[in-house]
């Protein structure tokens, strides 16, 4: 039994569904969640902001008729959660008939998933605060060029989920996951150059507030003396964290949705070559330690391992319960949504599926290419068309090594292009919230520079 408040959810979301039913609901949807949510900011050893949010509502899906009608309150006393039940029915009234709007039966099993360390809640804030004071000591003392610190965060977030429905789903979980960030620029004559580093996950214990500022600084520092490169055509090989921002862009073109709406540039090619060889994609939702791991969907569907793409071969996309009906396939587990919205079809743990080599042993093969670790203006990517065109930021590779800073160039291409000229895939898989990507090493591509 989940408490909020002192309120029974079970029995609010029981008592919910059987209103809905009263009413002349075909079937009944009851989405209650509470959430806390802790950041501390820290700058020049002293707590600068310190913000506790709470918050939890319930969300009301009905269908009567392959109608659906949808509603949601904040307010959990009885009397507000009749009205959005009345809402729910009166907007279902007005909506188009569907008949592949359904809700899932209750699964036969649920995978087992590990979401809540006490740990992360029972720490004391004194002690949360020295992880942000400790991340801006170490980065400092690391390299004294390390001037500015314009932020040093601790995060963590704790959530309780109840999920009912009148055909007999009845679940529940608790989870709490944590992080932290800092944000810093080093400083050399005129020459200013930011960094950054974050660590986020299920585990408190995880979190290592040394190496996290020593990272920062490194970043920083590396990139000082930063100078332009001629146009040229070279080997690029992108760091985990710049992997993982254009693994973002294909996550939305994955979906069934995205696909049913002729919003997909994978539409139509499942079964063809959209990668190298070497490249696997996965979404986890049942994944140990993911941070967006759960046991069930919002619809309270079991969530699962999908290959999206493997070995470069378009396996399929993901599904909630509304797509898989219109491809008369079984729901991935993926649909998702606050108490706020109905299930959308998105990503849980998103990922490259990590190779075997080092990425020392990838840059040691290269006699020259060009190593990114920054992006500018990933958010102007096409993602229908995959198409793209990036200030990149990085360092250039000299007879397997990295050599000196670059700023100032751009790299333009094509998102599936671009996967299938993976060569090499790094072994340091790395999770930046829920997407994660090990290094990738493309074959040639034109930098424009001076």
């Amino acid at each position: 039994m989940i408490l909020i408040n002192n309120i029974d959810m079970a029995s609010l979301g029981g008592r919910a569904i059987e209103s809905g039913r009263t009413r002349g609901a075909d079937m009944v949807e009851v989405y209650l969640s509470s959430g806390r949510e802790l950041q501390i900011e820290v700058r020049d050893e002293k707590v600068e902001t310190m913000k506790l949010a709470e918050e939890r509502g319930l969300g009301l899906r009905i269908m009567k008729g392959g109608r659906i009608g949808f509603a949601y309150t904040s307010d959990l006393n009885w009397a507000s959660i009749e009205e959005i039940v009345d809402q729910a029915m009166a907007n279902a009234s007005s909506v188009a008939e569907d008949r592949y709007r359904t809700m899932p039966a209750p699964a036969q099993h649920y995978p087992e998933v590990n979401l809540y360390d006490r740990k992360i809640i029972e720490t004391p804030v004194t002690e949360k605060i020295k992880l942000a004071v400790n991340m801006e000591e170490v980065s400092k003392k690391h390299d004294p060029r390390v001037k500015i610190i314009e932020g040093s965060t601790y995060t963590d977030t704790e959530t309780e989920i109840t999920l009912m429905n009148s055909l007999g789903v009845n679940l529940s979980f608790k989870g709490a996951y944590c992080g932290i960030y800092i944000a810093l620029v080093a400083v050399e004559g005129d020459d200013h150059q930011t960094g950054f580093a974050m660590k986020f996950g299920i585990k408190y214990d995880d979190l290592d507030s040394v190496e996290t500022g020593k990272e920062a600084a490194v970043r920083a520092v590396r990139m000082l003396g930063a100078r332009k490169a001629p146009s040229q055509s070279i080997p690029v090989v992108f760091e985990p964290y710049v992997a993982t921002g254009f693994l973002g862009l294909l996550g939305p073109a994955l979906t069934a949705e995205a696909v049913q709406k002729g919003r997909s540039l994978f539409a139509g090619k499942v079964g063809q070559k959209v990668a190298s060889e070497s490249v696997t994609i996965v979404d986890d939702g049942s994944r140990q330690g993911g941070i967006a791991s759960c046991p069930f969907d919002g619809e309270g569907v079991p969530t699962s391992r999908t290959a999206l793409v493997s070995g470069g071969m378009l396996q399929g996309f993901l599904h909630n319960t509304y797509t898989a009906a219109k491809d008369g396939v079984t729901s991935t587990g993926n649909g998702v949504r606050s108490y706020k919205s109905t299930p959308e079809v998105g990503a849980t743990n998103f990922f490259i599926e990590k190779g075997s080599r080092h990425p020392s042993e990838i840059i040691a093969s290269l006699e020259r290419g060009f190593y990114v670790t920054e992006v500018m203006g990933m958010h102007t990517a096409n993602p229908i068309s995959g198409d793209f065109s990036l200030g990149v930021s990085g360092l250039m590779i000299e007879g397997g090594r990295l050599s000196y800073p670059v700023r100032g160039v751009a790299l333009a291409g094509n998102i599936i292009d671009l996967m299938k000229n993976v060569e090499s895939v790094g072994s340091d898989l790395t999770f930046f919230g829920g997407t994660g990507s090990p290094t990738l090493a493309v074959g040639k591509m034109t930098l424009s520079g001076h």
